[in-house]
């Protein structure tokens, strides 16, 4: 049998129209847009022209937006830059998060509570992984430089209901940052729906290009750079632009709009006939994150005496390349922070197993992994026993 992917949380293969719009910035208009000749004025245009389309596609102004290096650099300068500005301006130094966000932003701020002399305060997250409205309202007071909770979760495909956070923090005059990396194949992005103040994108979440990412910034959101040199970025974000591969961002952000009703009904199914049998055919099983709220292509489940990295290899022998809760965790033989702070102990967090589908998957290859999945699961229990 061929190796079926079943990691789409992980990243995603490049769309074909994706690679085709990005060809001639790789070798016939391959200028530096801070040139002035005209190589640069091509490059110069494609940069602008994918500003553009990015911009109309999350409804906001195109000097809203910064291209990075992906969605974990577009985190390290919303939380750096928005934090460090905050505290200039008016001394407030209380970051609030959550231990279920992706290292990318937890882990910064942990580092700027390190070094930086800013105090963070972890967000509770109930069982689902959802932080509530209400947990932000009784947290945030004058003291609070940012608030930063994820859009949507990669390891547990839980949904958080950021409009609501978004309005608890404008009544604070709190600037609120939203991770929306997982989010973006398959969820709404406008920026005035959302009310988020910062948000955070990846291309390669949704059949874009690896290396690539943008933040944007509410016009009036006070940013101090992380990355000083020329000016690119309208001073934001130093160095030469990565013009193909901001090209082929704009293209891939283009397609998820354009046919994200179809690419849903195309996986949901899929999602909840996994859901539905493990939950009836393996015992000692819990479906992590919101049955409801959601990502379509989603499914997580957590195994009671199970080591989560061994089920791994034995569903890649089998065939089925899947992810122990997040990507950046495999490795470990720690239950990963998500899994603690929905409440999981160790004989449960453990053996935690991620799912994710996505525009290739196919019906039959999951009724295939729903005949593995409990055989392989037996396996690993017999072997950590």
């Amino acid at each position: 049998m061929d190796p079926i992917y079943l990691d789409y949380a992980a990243t995603t293969p490049m769309d074909s129209r994706v690679l085709d719009e990005m060809r001639p910035y790789f070798s016939a208009s391959f200028g530096n847009p801070s040139s002035i000749h005209r190589y640069g004025q091509q490059a110069e245009d494609a940069l602008e022209s994918a500003r553009e389309t990015v911009a109309s596609l999350v409804g906001c102004r195109p000097d809203e937006i910064i291209f990075t290096s992906g969605g974990t650099e577009s985190d390290n300068l919303a939380l750096r830059g928005a934090a460090l500005a905050a505290r200039e301006k008016t001394g407030a130094n209380r970051i609030l998060t959550s231990r279920a966000e992706h290292h990318a932003v937890s882990r910064t701020a942990e580092q700027l509570a390190k070094y930086f002399g800013f105090e963070v305060v972890w967000l509770d997250s109930d069982e689902y992984g959802m932080v509530q409205p209400e947990t932000v309202e009784r947290t945030i007071d004058e003291k609070t430089a940012l608030v930063s909770v994820m859009y949507a979760n990669n390891e547990i495909g839980t949904i958080n209901p950021i409009r609501e956070i978004a309005d608890v923090c404008r009544r604070h005059h709190v600037f609120l940052h939203t991770d929306a990396v997982q989010a973006a194949a398959y969820l709404d992005l406008h920026v005035e729906t959302l009310g988020a103040d910062l948000l955070s994108l990846g291309g390669h979440k949704f059949y874009g290009p690896k290396g690539v990412g943008v933040l944007y910034i509410r016009k009036g959101t006070p940013l101090i750079p992380s990355q000083t040199g020329g000016g690119q970025e309208h001073g934001l974000r130093a160095g030469t632009q990565n013009v193909p591969y901001i090209v082929g961002f704009a293209k891939a952000l283009q397609l998820a709009v354009e046919e994200r009703g179809m690419r849903t009904s195309h996986v949901k199914p899929m999602r909840d006939r996994i859901i539905g049998s493990i939950l009836e055919t393996i015992p000692d099983v819990r479906l992590t994150g919101h049955l409801e709220s959601r990502l379509p292509n989603h499914v997580s489940f957590a195994f009671k005496d199970v080591d989560g990295n061994l089920l791994l290899t034995l569903l890649d022998a089998a065939g089925f390349a899947c992810s122990s809760g997040s990507a950046c965790k495999t490795g470990n033989p720690e239950p990963s922070e998500v899994m603690s702070a929905i409440g999981l102990s160790r004989e449960w967090g453990l053996g935690s197993l991620r799912v994710t589908l996505g525009a290739y998957t196919l019906s039959e290859q999951i009724d295939s992994f729903i005949r593995v999945l409990p055989l392989a699961v037996d396996k690993a229990r017999a072997l950590s026993s």
